[in-house]
């Protein structure tokens, strides 16, 4: 609790405890007696209750006279205020009986509950707060030979920062020198520290877990990763869902129904003969009390601050509350795939020889045939080359465009690349099962084998698409780029339901439109991509999800929502959370209108009393709190 929550409780403390201390008195003890009547007891009663009243409630009077004077009439202020000063002016009706301790109780009770929303409030918002802690304070620059902390909007593009052990990293940037382990938690919400060494891309908001890096910044802070972050999650609240938006429009026009619904309750009956003006007044005010909104004007709105803090908490970026609800009714989820179900580079994959030929020499041969080409393809064959290249063995390099690259390495011809170049040579080549791009090699005009080089596919993809379909997501569909026989490996390896391969930026447009006119009328589509090349088609899809996008400019403007580690697995979450979260929120609406409306027709008749409209304002707000708190635990999600 802050300062202000402290000082807040420990009044209301004092003020239950005379509340009780009085009600004991009023009960027990023989107060008409000791005072000669009863009209004097009840005199004294009211002054005492008055007492936890006022201590208790001052603020809520003090509000509702100044919201009367803002223009602001009908609020939840006004109505506790109307109510509980109704009940304790219902001492100048004595047929009804006193209603003092009601009064008291209602007040009492009612800023009980407001506490509460408080404190659950602010325990929602403590996720949020929690990662705003990663924005840094400074930044460590060398200085004269000294290491001078500046503040991290002071230091430019291309100059090089010290980053200690234990310290954040305050901006984006490349190491130039040392190596560490990183914590990312704060931005991807995974546990397990990255390694990082020297030309590694490290992002701000990462801790420095153990070695000194010195850090060549490529962005200015504001433009940085922590920086995006936290005005992404800042400006998550103002975006609010379509049920939030009708509970504000229900309340706008519910609390000044309900008034004058009061007012007509306790005025026309009597003027109608109906019975005394006590008995009405009475029910006028108890209906007053049920009436009070506070339950759906705090708890819905909660259980969306809720569902976001605690996605926030598994490395999932929600820009508002409104795409939280849209995901929801996610009923076709669409892929690409490159960098989204796959890790986006090439690896070597296999490597097939021919008989009596070592496996390592055609891996060899081909590194050294591809030594000075940037290629992706030929810096994954370098990759996965164990031995050390000597440069100084290779000569006459001749790349050939759309068919590969010869080199004489020794006294040895080398030739690699696709079946264009083997049958140039006129050299016998052979196909291969695997699915991925084939690189044919051969040695001095004989085959000695070929290397498979393919798009790695990550390793929780397909735990990804199976827990789509168990959360109910009736569609799977993939686009991409790459060839037929490669999308349709992949597809099937992973369980996708279809797939379109050989498309350009624009044709996935267009299939995501065709895909969303076949989306039932309650359903939504939503277009997972890795927010670099995939913006168009983020946008335009219902809801836009940006994959392995720390750091990625793109993936934050164009994505509703981004998840800031790399895996697939937890857009199944995303939708978990979403879906709990609607289903809290529906359940606090449905709850509290069918209490308050039972409560408030039993008002009406005369049959419900000052205490059960206690239960049916604070308590069910109370319940409706507790019930909203739970979108926070997404552990278990």
């Amino acid at each position: 609790m802050n300062k202000k929550q402290i000082k807040w409780r420990n009044r209301i403390i004092v003020a239950l405890v005379i509340f009780f201390i009085v009600f004991a008195a009023t009960e027990f003890l023989p107060l008409d007696v000791w005072l000669g009547s009863e009209t004097n007891a009840v005199y004294l009663e009211f002054a005492l209750f008055l007492i936890p009243y006022l201590i208790a409630g001052y603020d809520v009077v003090v509000k509702a006279v100044k919201n009367i004077g803002h223009g602001q009439v009908f609020d939840e202020n006004l109505l506790m205020t109307i109510a509980t000063v109704g009940a304790f002016a219902m001492v100048f009706f004595p047929e009804t009986g006193p209603h003092m301790a009601e009064g008291a109780a209602v007040m009492l009770f009612y800023q009980v509950g407001e506490l509460f929303q408080s404190y659950a409030v602010g325990k929602s918002r403590k996720s949020i707060a929690d990662m705003m802690d990663i924005a840094p304070d400074y930044a460590n620059i060398m200085q004269d030979g000294e290491l001078v902390e500046v503040d991290p909007d002071e230091v430019e593009v291309g100059d090089e920062i010290v980053v200690k052990a234990g310290e954040r990293i305050p901006i984006d940037g490349v190491i130039v020198k040392g190596a560490s382990q990183l914590d990312t938690a704060a931005l991807t919400g995974e546990a397990v520290p990255r390694v990082v060494e020297e030309g590694a891309e490290v992002f701000s908001g990462c801790v420095n877990l153990t070695g000194v890096l010195t850090i060549r910044t490529t962005k200015p802070f504001g433009e940085s990763t922590v920086s995006r972050i936290l005005e992404l999650v800042e400006n998550a609240s103002e975006k609010k869902a379509r049920t939030e938006n009708f509970i504000t429009r229900f309340a706008r026009y519910y609390t000044p129904i309900v008034v004058i619904v009061a007012l007509i309750l306790a005025v026309v009956p009597p003027l109608l003969g109906a019975g005394a003006w006590s008995d009405w007044i009475l029910r006028g005010l108890t209906f007053l009390v049920v009436s009070c909104p506070c339950a759906l004007v705090i708890s819905v709105p909660l259980s969306f601050f809720g569902g976001i803090g605690g996605a926030s908490k598994c490395g999932i970026l929600v820009k508002g509350s409104n795409y939280l609800e849209t995901l929801a009714k996610a009923e076709t989820v669409v892929f690409d795939k490159t960098g989204t179900l796959t890790n986006g580079t090439f690896n070597v994959v296999a490597v097939h020889a021919e008989a009596d030929v070592d496996p390592d020499l055609v891996l060899s041969f081909a590194a050294y045939a591809e030594t000075y080409s940037d290629h992706p393809i030929a810096l994954s064959v370098k990759a996965a080359c164990t031995g050390e290249i000597d440069r100084a063995r290779i000569k006459d390099v001749k790349e050939e465009s759309g068919h590969g690259v010869r080199a004489q390495v020794d006294e040895h011809i080398i030739a690699v690349g696709n079946e264009k170049l083997m049958m140039a040579d006129n050299i016998a080549w052979h196909e291969c099962e695997l699915t991925g791009t084939i690189l044919h090699v051969s040695l001095d005009g004989s085959y000695i084998g070929h290397i498979v080089i393919a798009d790695v596919v990550k390793d929780d993809a397909a735990e990804a698409i199976a827990s789509l379909k168990a959360a109910g997501v009736k569609r799977t569909v993939m686009l991409t780029g790459d060839r037929e026989d490669v999308a349709r490996a992949v597809a099937e390896k992973l369980g996708i339901d279809e797939y379109r391969a050989s498309l350009l930026p624009q044709n996935k447009v267009e299939e995501v439109e065709r895909l969303i006119s076949g989306t039932s009328n309650k359903g939504t589509l939503a277009f997972v991509g890795d927010g670099i090349n995939d913006a168009p088609v983020l946008t335009r899809a219902d809801i836009g999800i940006a994959m392995g996008a720390m750091g990625s400019d793109a993936a934050i403007e164009a994505a509703d929502i981004v998840l800031m580690d790399d895996k697939p697995s937890n857009i199944a979450r995303a939708i978990r959370i979403a879906r709990k979260t609607m289903s809290i929120a529906w359940q606090n609406i449905i709850f509290a209108l069918g209490v308050k409306l039972i409560v408030l027709i039993l008002a009406a008749l005369g049959i419900a009393n000052m205490w059960l409209a206690v239960f049916a304002d604070v308590g069910v707000a109370i319940i409706a709190i507790l019930n909203a708190m739970r979108c926070m635990s997404v552990k278990n999600l």
